[in-house]
């Protein structure tokens, strides 16, 4: 599973808000609703991201391996 986490502490760290990404970015609300339940984004989107908030991909997204039941 992709999880979209390291964003949100990237952005406190950048003091960058939602509203921000979405008055002054442009940014969609409906991308925002699917960060927010780590759904998928394109890989333009996550460029976007990475160029607004001046970081990495690492920044931005962490892989979550699913627990298999042995």
């Amino acid at each position: 599973m992709i999880s979209y986490r390291p964003m949100w502490e990237t952005m406190r760290r950048r003091n960058i808000t939602t509203y921000t990404l979405v008055e002054k970015f442009k940014f969609s609300k409906g991308t925002l609703h699917s960060l927010k339940h780590d759904r998928n984004i394109s890989t333009a989107t996550l460029d976007d991201i990475c160029r607004i908030l001046d970081c990495n991909v690492e920044d931005v997204l962490v892989y979550i391996p699913d627990q298999k039941d042995d």
